[in-house]
């Protein structure tokens, strides 16, 4: 999995993603227009650390003798790199497929029929994904030939767009510009 955040060249990176247009772009490639936020990039570096001192646990526990125990906490610091790994991959992606939603949990994926309108709303918010709710803009998905069942794609209080205005317009402008070209 590439991590240009990580790199030097992640602000080319990021340029390349947000110019590439419909007709340019490729089938299976699936990019991320935006780069992932310092909360979410925090979030899963917490959660490594964490991994790293679980399984560090689990390798004195096997040493000291209690193989079963330490292989379950082997399993639990696993598990824990899995979920970091998640939380940084998730966000909303496009190619010229569609539009994906990834979450921590569940992906959702869209062909661009299916994309019925992507409109920039005021309206509450949570914040950080908690379920306390605060004014602010958010990304609206509402798929094509259905009056409802809105979706929400991005917000300007998640952990990739809190703090960073700048940032959810240009990524709201962008994905928005992906299914307008889509028509």
């Amino acid at each position: 999995m590439p991590l240009p955040f990580v790199t030097a060249d992640r602000e080319d990176a990021v340029h390349a993603a947000q110019s590439v247009t419909l007709a340019e772009a490729d089938r299976d490639l699936w990019r991320r227009p935006y780069r992932p936020g310092p909360w979410r990039v925090g979030g899963g570096a917490l959660l490594l650390l964490l991994a790293s001192y679980v399984l560090f646990s689990a390798l004195i526990i096997a040493l000291a003798g209690g193989l079963p125990s330490g292989a379950i906490c082997a399993g639990g610091g696993l598990l824990l790199i899995a979920l970091a790994v998640r939380l940084l991959r998730a966000g909303v992606w496009v190619s010229s497929y569609g539009l994906r939603q990834v979450r921590v949990l569940r992906t959702t994926t869209l062909r661009w029929a299916e994309v019925g309108t992507l409109r920039t709303l005021q309206r509450p918010v949570r914040w950080l994904g908690m379920p306390r709710t605060v004014q602010g803009q958010a990304l609206v998905l509402v798929p094509a030939g259905r009056a409802v069942g809105e979706r929400t794609l991005l917000t300007n209080q998640n952990a990739d767009f809190l703090s960073r205005p700048r940032a959810f317009d240009r990524a709201a402008d962008v994905i928005e510009g992906w299914a307008a070209e889509s028509r």
